[in-house]
C-alpha cells in the first residue's frame, strides 16, 4: 500500500501482445516490483489499443491500492518509429501493422481517454533512460550515455544530461536505422543484409531477430547444410532458437553472434564520433543468456567498438538492468522528469 498523500506517476510499456505498467511515487519508489502485465489488442487497432493501456492503468492501481486521484501523470512509450509527440510513423511500425495506426496520435488519444497528461517516448528511449538513472545514480542528470537493446528489431535511445535526444521529428535515437560498414563482417559470398524499413546493411538488419532469421541464418545454414535449425519450418522460429544453441557453444550460431557482436562495435563506433558518450549500455536477449555467454558477447561488442585512448580512460560499457521492467519504469521516470515532478532518484 501506498503511503497516504503520496503522488504517483504510471509507467506504460506498450508491447505487441502485452502491455507492462508499474508506478512511481512522489518518493522515488516503483511500487510495483514485478512485471504487470495486459493484454495490449494492439494487432484490433487504436481503438481496443487504447482501452486495453486504460485498463493496464486501472489493473495497476488496484494491485497497489492506489486511488486514481493520486496519479499526476502517465508516461508511454510504444516501439518506434513514431514522432516526438507520440504520432505513429505513416510508414508504420514495428508492432502497428493494422492500417488505421499509419498516422495516428496514440499519446493524446490516451490522454483523451484517462483525461490525465501523457508524456510519450518510444521503449529503446525509455528502456535507455531507465538504464541511465538506475547506474548512474545522483550523477545521471550530469551523464550522457548510448544504449542498444536488441530485440525483434534494433531499438536504442541516447541521453545527454539526463534527458533523452528526441531530435525535431522525434526520430534520434532510431540506431538500428544507421547503416553501418561491412568490409571484414560478412562472410564470403554472404549477402547484404536487407532490413524491413528497406535499407541495405543498417545495424538491425544484422543485430535483431528479425535479423537472423531474414539474412543471418538463411546464409549460414548453406555453410551448415546438415544443421538442425534447417528442419525448422519457420524462419523465426529458427531464429528464436539460436540463441540457447549460442549458449552451448554451437559453431553456426557462434558465427550469428559473432556477426551481430561486431555490428554493434561498429555502430557503437559511430556514437563514439557523434555523441562521446560517458557510457555504452547493451540491452535484449543475450542480457537474459546464460552469464558466460552474455560475458562473452559483450566483450566481443566493447572489442569491436573503435575508442581513442582519451575515451577509454573515461568511458564505461554496461548491461541493461531489469530489462522486462525497464521500459515501463523509464517510461515513468521521463514522465517525472518531463513534469518537473519530485527531486527524488527512482530507485
Amino acid at each position: 500500500m501506498p503511503d497516504q498523500g503520496l503522488e504517483v506517476v504510471v509507467g506504460l510499456d506498450n508491447g505487441g501482445t502485452t502491455n507492462n505498467v508499474t508506478l512511481l511515487d512522489s518518493a522515488g519508489r516503483f511500487l510495483i516490483d514485478r512485471m504487470l502485465e495486459t493484454r495490449s489488442r494492439v494487432q484490433e487497432g487504436p481503438d481496443k489499443a487504447i482501452e486495453a493501456l486504460a485498463e493496464a492503468v486501472t489493473s495497476a492501481l488496484a494491485a497497489t491500492g492506489t486511488p486514481a486521484a493520486s496519479v499526476r501523470a502517465v508516461g508511454l512509450d510504444t516501439p518506434g518509429p513514431a514522432s516526438a509527440g507520440g504520432v505513429i510513423s505513416t510508414r508504420g511500425a514495428v508492432n502497428f501493422v493494422h492500417p488505421a495506426w499509419r498516422g495516428f496520435d496514440i499519446r493524446g488519444a490516451l490522454e483523451d481517454r484517462l483525461a490525465t497528461t501523457v508524456v510519450y517516448n518510444n521503449d529503446g528511449n525509455a528502456a535507455a533512460l531507465y538504464a541511465h538513472y538506475m547506474l548512474l545514480g545522483a550523477a545521471a542528470a550530469s551523464r550522457s550515455s548510448v544504449s542498444v537493446i536488441v530485440g525483434t528489431g534494433l531499438g536504442g535511445g541516447v541521453i545527454e544530461s539526463g534527458r533523452v535526444v528526441r531530435g525535431a521529428a522525434g526520430m534520434a535515437g532510431e540506431l538500428g536505422h544507421i547503416r553501418i560498414p561491412l568490409d571484414g563482417l560478412l562472410a564470403p559470398g554472404q549477402p547484404v543484409p536487407v532490413c524491413n524499413c528497406g535499407l541495405l546493411g543498417d545495424a538491425e538488419s544484422i543485430a535483431s531477430l528479425t535479423g537472423i532469421a531474414k539474412n543471418l541464418l538463411p546464409y549460414w545454414l548453406t555453410r551448415f547444410p546438415d544443421h538442425e535449425l534447417g528442419r525448422v519450418a519457420s524462419p523465426l522460429q529458427a531464429a528464436k532458437l539460436v540463441r540457447a544453441l549460442g549458449e552451448a557453444g554451437d559453431p553456426l550460431a557462434m558465427e550469428i553472434f559473432g556477426q551481430q557482436a561486431m555490428a554493434i562495435g561498429r555502430l557503437l563506433s559511430i556514437a563514439a564520433n557523434f555523441t562521446d558518450p560517458h557510457t555504452y549500455f547493451l540491452g535484449g536477449g543475450v542480457v537474459e543468456a546464460e552469464p558466460g555467454f552474455r560475458d562473452w558477447f559483450l566483450a566481443q561488442v566493447r572489442e569491436h567498438t573503435d575508442l581513442r585512448e582519451e575515451q577509454q580512460r573515461v568511458a564505461s560499457f554496461a548491461l541493461v538492468p531489469d530489462l522486462d521492467m525497464a521500459g515501463a519504469r523509464g517510461a515513468a521516470i521521463a514522465a517525472r522528469e518531463a513534469l518537473g515532478l519530485w527531486g527524488a532518484q527512482a530507485r
